[in-house]
């Protein structure tokens, strides 16, 4: 299908296969016919209640059936679309829908926290409430034009926290959407006859990706709620007969861990992504190991980026081990040294982008906006080297590097070493504050099984893989890691 505005791809796909199961979200199944009727139900909706094109609609709303269907009913009706987190409490969610201006908010009846944040502003805009199974809006009989979009307007403000940061809007237009959507669909050669179980929030960018690359190619989501029982979500997977799922490092890590993979028909897999950082060459190889026949996408991106700037084909996994891959269609990536001149390959540098899916800017923040969009380019803040193939390598954040002593370390190379070690689920290294070095690297370890003599294994391994100053001084086991609504590890709240 060629690429286009995704509101013009999902009216041809309903058009077209307008009995084909667009969603299923628990018991219940709705039809693109149904989909689309529902979407176009919304959209009026908000011309009723006296809403403009222009105008943000703010989502608070777990996976469900209305909350994709409230967001492409706000395209058809010219409206920006603000997908928040749901699990957001009311000192976060006070502060986006004010600094939107949200002129609606969806959200689930009974969510106290979007209460508290409502009573919060001196002006609170109107709410729609919505209960469990059941869509409060009503579905249009009889399909009406969609509202002519310009390309570059405002399709969605996605909220972004990154992993240290304050949060920020980002704001991608339906330009950005269509192209990553179109890129996406190529490399990964999705059709129509392909059933994704997802897992991802569709606030989060890759989760978004997830259902607006499937439903614009005609294919089915399985919504599954969320990860916290890894045999369920096997279990469906091997019950719907999924040709897909994405995740990232930790959703991998928790299958592997107590998915019980090993019981299951998972041989409908075609294809599994990974994105939302980076994941461990040994991971990588489990994953392989456990799912054969699934072909497994390493990917990179960024929220900026409408979620996905490289991809690592299937069949370089073994030969460029550790790389994200090369840039999608339409995009282009350099690594540049300080003075802003493209780095030799090997040699590392700053990652900045270009592209049709890099975001118009934060939403009202232009000074910020100013900072990483500079001639055009999108500085990515991720530092990393490319090979002489043109293959990207990532080092870490710029502002995650641990200086110790006289040298920097980049969380990356110890976190991959360490998950090596045998009953090593998942880690996460920090540099924590020394008198002597400045800091010193202490590394946070989650283990499946208790570890024989512990931080000491950790450690020697590490001597025998890593340069001595790599090497943690300290390693604490703990039971989970912090993480933001996207999966990423919260590395602040371990220092």
């Amino acid at each position: 299908m060629a690429d286009g505005l995704l509101t013009d791809r999902i009216d041809a796909v309903a058009a077209r296969w307008p009995t084909r199961i667009a969603m299923v979200d628990g018991e219940r199944r709705a039809t693109y016919a149904e989909f689309w009727s529902s979407a176009h139900g919304f959209a009026r909706e908000l011309r009723r209640r006296g809403l403009q094109p222009g105008d943000r609609v703010a989502i608070v709303l777990q996976n469900c059936i209305e909350a994709a269907a409230a967001c492409y009913g706000a395209w058809i009706a010219g409206m920006v679309g603000v997908p928040l987190n749901v699990q957001a409490r009311s000192r976060d969610l006070a502060p986006w829908l004010a600094h939107c201006g949200a002129a609606l908010v969806v959200h689930a009846r009974g969510h106290a926290d979007v209460a508290e944040a409502l009573a919060a502003l001196p002006s609170a805009p109107p709410t729609l409430e919505v209960d469990a199974g059941a869509c409060p809006w009503t579905p249009a009989p009889a399909v009406p034009a969609a509202a002519a979009h310009d390309a570059a307007r405002p399709a969605a403000i996605v909220y972004t926290s990154g992993t240290t940061g304050s949060p920020k809007g980002v704001t991608l237009s339906h330009a950005n959407l269509a192209a990553n959507v179109a890129a996406v669909i190529d490399y990964l050669g999705l059709t129509a006859d392909d059933v994704v179980l997802s897992v991802l929030p569709f606030y989060y960018a890759y989760g978004a990706s997830v259902l607006h690359t499937h439903l614009a190619s005609g294919a089915c989501i399985v919504l599954e709620p969320n990860m916290l029982f890894p045999r369920t979500v096997v279990d469906s997977i091997a019950r719907h007969r999924a040709t897909g799922f994405s995740g990232v490092p930790s959703t991998f890590a928790l299958l592997l861990e107590r998915g019980d993979l090993a019981s299951r028909d998972l041989d409908s897999l075609r294809y599994v992504t990974q994105a939302g950082g980076a994941m461990s060459p040994s991971l990588a190889a489990r994953v392989r190991a456990a799912i054969p026949r699934a072909r497994l996408f390493v990917m990179y991106g960024q929220t900026e980026a409408t979620s996905r700037l490289t991809y690592l084909p299937p069949e370089r996994l073994e030969d460029k081990a550790g790389s994200v891959g090369r840039p999608l269609r339409g995009v282009r990536l350099r690594v540049v040294d300080e003075a802003g001149r493209d780095a030799a390959p090997g040699v590392e540098g700053d990652v900045i982008v270009q592209g049709p899916n890099v975001m118009l800017g934060y939403w009202n923040a232009p000074d910020e906006t100013a900072r990483v969009l500079r001639d055009g380019w999108l500085h990515t803040g991720d530092r990393g080297h490319l090979d002489g193939d043109g293959f990207l390598y990532l080092c870490g954040r710029r502002s995650d590097m641990i200086k110790t002593g006289a040298h920097r370390v980049y969380p990356t190379d110890v976190e991959d070493a360490i998950q090596e070690v045998p009953g090593v689920a998942e880690v996460a290294v920090v540099g924590v504050d020394d008198p002597v070095l400045g800091q010193v690297i202490k590394a946070y370890v989650v283990a499946s099984r208790p570890l024989e003599r512990g931080g000491d294994t950790v450690k020697a391994h590490c001597r025998t893989r890593l340069a001595p100053f790599k090497v943690p001084r300290h390693v604490e086991f703990v039971d989970s890691l912090p993480r933001t609504a996207s999966g990423k590890v919260r590395r602040i709240e371990l220092n």
